[in-house]
């Protein structure tokens, strides 16, 4: 049984998960969109070019989820996830990772997302493993804390360790699937790297390292 690790956003989703939180908060008039939309739409130029501060993005994403109680937050990440998640995963994502469950790879989601946007998305593609920035929580209420070291560029590889040593598992045989070079660490410690609509950088890497590259987001 190998591992099969994929990333989320851009890669199983056609879509940035927290991108598109943040925008559905400004639809639903959550907060203040001119503000929130510049400071939402900064961020993730950064994380395109790699110059990402990775703790300025989780302040940005937890104002919101700190000043809003539970039960709230939860009605409004139903109506996100079947407005702006589901018609971001094609069939093409769902049938990869269905091909790695017949084939009894363990299936896991590690991503730079948090844990309160990318839950509920681990569980509709049915992937029980979910490596994500870890929001802490205390009485159903961000503190406004993380609670490990998050999950992005080297930190994806230390969390996932940590993961393998807890679980017993190795990365004898693993897969990793991503579309950014962000991503780089990690897909240099797994045995097949998958280059999925990858950006321009992690393209060049894949064609120059012979990676296979994959489209799970065009036209069949």
């Amino acid at each position: 049984m190998a591992l099969a690790l994929f990333d989320l956003d851009n890669t199983l989703l056609a879509g940035d998960s927290e991108h598109a939180w943040g925008e559905f908060l400004i639809e639903i008039g959550a907060v203040d969109e001119e503000e929130f939309r510049a400071e939402n739409d900064r961020l993730y130029g950064e994380y395109l070019a790699g110059t990402l501060d990775i703790y300025e993005q989780i302040r940005h994403q937890l104002r919101p989820l700190m000043e809003h109680p539970p039960e709230k937050l939860r009605r409004w990440h139903e109506e996100f996830m079947r407005t702006r998640i589901e018609p971001m995963i094609t069939p093409a994502a769902m049938a990869l990772v269905e091909k790695h469950r017949v084939a009894r790879d363990e299936p896991a989601i590690i991503t730079a997302s948090n844990d309160f946007v990318t839950g509920p998305i681990a569980e509709y593609f049915g992937v029980p493993n979910l490596l994500a920035i870890e929001l802490e929580c205390v009485d159903g209420r961000y503190t406004g804390r993380v609670s490990s070291t998050p999950t992005f560029k080297e930190g994806k590889v230390t969390r996932l360790k940590e993961w393998l040593r807890g679980s017993g598992r190795t990365l004898e045989g693993s897969y990793f699937y991503s579309d950014s070079h962000n991503d780089l660490p990690l897909l240099r410690q797994v045995d097949h790297p998958v280059a999925v609509n990858a950006d321009p950088i992690l393209l060049a890497h894949a064609e120059a390292s012979g990676w296979p590259i994959l489209d799970l987001h065009g036209s069949p």
